[in-house]
Order: structure tokens, then C-alpha cells, then sequence
């Protein structure tokens, strides 16, 4: 299994990486959030600290989780119960607070690749009738035209798409696109701004009581 390791800490990398390559895996390191977009291409998967120099790491597991289907490990010293709850909530697959021992991260590795074997990739476009949404390209059309929508309202679009025809919670929007809680009716001033950008009549539901749907 190829495994990127996202660590700015030399020593834990080191120590981290010769485990797994003893281990018989494949191991890459990035230091900074910025790299992570490229490596993560060829991953089986990520083991991510949250405390990186250039971006907090939330923000990372967030654009994982919007562009790929890669199963993710946190290796943080967060250790609060909020961190932990909220980081298991955006899509971690599992949570382990520094320091670690590497026997029992190369036995998490093994349970979450267990559960979480590699997808085919997921799909770079999203067709709903005659609207398409290019998940990497970040662009809407509708008849072919294009519509602009601003990063929160692709966003939001982009999160629903992934999960087109299932209900998605009001929660698991807010926690992928803002991270913290927004005003309380910020999302929904959102989706009433997309569907009328998007004038298709039906095709952005909303689930009383829990959430929105895209598509039938």
C-alpha cells in the first residue's frame, strides 16, 4: 500500500516512514499542506497531522474528502474531545493522539484499509440532466452555459453533488464547507442563492428536518 505521510516534524516522519517501508508499504512525505494535492494522486492513503505550517490540517481533510475517495488516518497531538468528534465528523477514517507507538499505528493502517479498500476514483464530472458539474475544474453549466457561483456556493454544490440522489445533513454541509458553525441561516441563504443560479426546479431538494438532496 502506498501511504502519504503528512508530517512537518522530521523526527516523527522519519520514525514514521521507516516503520511503514519495514512494514512493507510505500511511503511519501510531505511536509506542507500545499504538497498534498500532487502526492495524494498516488496514494492508497493518508495519514494526515492536523498542525501543518502552511494550512491547518482540517482544512486538508476537508479538500480530501471534497476532490478524492482516499481513506485518511489523523496523527495529531490534538487530544480534546471537540477536535477529536469534529475531525471523525468532516471524514477521518480514524484518530490517534501523539505519541504514538508504531505497532499500533501499522495495526490502525491495516484496519482502515480493512474497511476502507480503494475505490475506483471518484468521478471527476457529475451530470444531473442537462446540468454538469466538473468537480476538479470547479465550473457549472446548465444547457451548456455556464454559471457562476461563488467558492462557498461550488462548495456546497460540489458536497452534494458527491452524493447525488442521497440526503445530505444540514451538519455534515456546514462541518465540509465553513469547518465551523456559520450563521444560522447561512446555509440556507446559500442554497436558495444556488438554486435560483442553477433554475432547475426540483433538482436541489430539501429534506425537512435533516438536510438537502441533489438530484432524484
Amino acid at each position: 500500500m502506498r501511504i502519504l505521510v503528512v508530517e512537518d516534524d522530521d523526527g516523527v516522519a522519519a520514525a514514521v516512514v521507516d516503520a511503514l517501508v519495514s512494514a512493507g508499504h510505500g511511503a511519501v512525505r510531505a511536509r506542507l499542506a500545499a504538497e498534498v494535492p500532487q502526492l495524494r494522486q498516488d496514494a492508497d492513503l493518508v495519514l494526515l497531522d492536523l498542525g501543518l505550517p502552511d494550512a491547518d490540517g482540517l482544512a486538508v481533510l476537508r479538500e480530501l474528502r471534497r476532490a478524492a475517495d482516499l481513506p485518511v488516518l489523523v496523527m495529531t497531538a490534538r487530544s480534546a474531545e471537540r477536535d477529536i468528534v469534529r475531525t471523525l465528523r468532516l471524514g477521518a477514517d480514524d484518530y490517534l493522539v501523539k505519541p504514538v507507538r508504531l505497532p499500533e499505528l501499522l495495526a490502525r493502517i491495516d484496519a482502515v484499509a480493512r474497511r476502507r479498500p480503494r475505490s475506483r476514483p471518484a468521478p471527476e464530472v457529475v451530470e444531473l440532466g442537462d446540468v454538469r458539474i466538473d468537480l476538479a475544474a470547479a465550473r457549472v453549466t446548465a444547457g451548456g452555459t455556464e454559471i457562476a457561483l461563488t467558492g462557498k456556493e461550488f462548495d456546497i454544490l460540489a458536497v452534494l453533488a458527491k452524493a447525488a440522489g442521497t440526503a445530505v445533513s444540514r451538519q455534515a454541509l456546514v462541518e465540509q464547507v465553513w469547518g465551523e458553525a456559520p450563521g444560522p441561516r447561512t446555509l440556507d441563504a446559500h442554497v436558495v442563492t444556488l438554486r435560483g443560479k442553477l433554475d432547475r426546479p426540483g433538482l436541489l431538494a430539501t429534506v425537512r428536518g435533516f438536510g438537502y438532496r441533489l438530484g432524484r
